[in-house]
């Protein structure tokens, strides 16, 4: 026989019993040949040696499965699908600061005498009940202010004058009771009549004047956060 035909022989045994002694090394069951590594057994092409157990469904089912034959496998298997982000959680929206924000007003005839500037007590309690008394739940006052006005008779000088002194008034009255913010005063005078109070100038005067009742008033704000 050719020498050349003898060395291609054996060569060939010599592949059959790699190939065998792999195969001995198989795990039972498995769908690719097991080598001594305890790796799959792989051609010099890099395929693996699959054994007499292979079908796709083991190959789906052995732990090479994906590295050897991909693209038979399902690919929920091979390409796992990426866990979805969790939303990210809102942050609470921060709570609006308490306000000590209020207006109180001094009605009509009730708190000073017509064409006059003297507080009365009823003045004086309305004042302790509807701002002293609510200054205590302020954290801090931003603002205290205090507007007086008047009714339309009388000239527009000797009203300006008689508002401001009311304002003064009412701002001396809190100092007295210890409010320590600082009070701005404001006379408006005749200009700024309450809506829809309607009176004829042709009436008596005393009925005039107790007509214009509502625009005699003098109004106290108050702005700041609460405690």
């Amino acid at each position: 026989m050719n020498s050349r035909i003898i060395a291609i022989l054996l060569a060939a045994a010599g592949l059959f019993t790699a190939a065998g002694a792999a195969q001995a090394q198989t795990a039972e069951g498995r769908a690719y040949v097991i080598d001594s590594r305890n790796e799959v057994a792989r051609s010099g092409f890099g395929l693996c040696w699959r054994t007499g157990y292979w079908t796709p469904a083991a190959a789906a089912n052995d732990a090479a499965g994906c590295a050897c034959d991909k693209d038979l496998m399902p690919k929920a298997k091979c390409e796992p699908v990426a866990a979805t982000p969790a939303a990210p959680v809102a942050a609470a929206p921060a709570a609006a600061p308490k306000k000590c924000d209020f207006t109180a007003t001094l009605k009509d005839d009730q708190t000073f005498a017509f064409g006059k500037a003297t507080l009365k007590p009823a003045a004086l309690k309305q004042l302790d009940n509807e701002v002293i008394a609510k200054l205590a739940n302020c954290a801090e006052v931003k603002l205290v202010l205090v507007t007086g006005h008047t009714d339309r008779i009388g000239s527009q000088q000797a009203n300006q004058k008689l508002s401001e002194k009311r304002a003064d008034a009412v701002k001396a009255y809190l100092q007295k009771k210890g409010v320590k913010a600082d009070i701005e005063t404001m006379g408006a005078g005749k200009t700024q009549a309450v809506p829809g109070v309607s009176c004829d100038d042709k009436l008596p005067k005393k009925k005039l004047i107790a007509c214009l009742a509502p625009n005699r008033r003098t109004v106290v704000e108050v702005q700041g956060p609460a405690k």
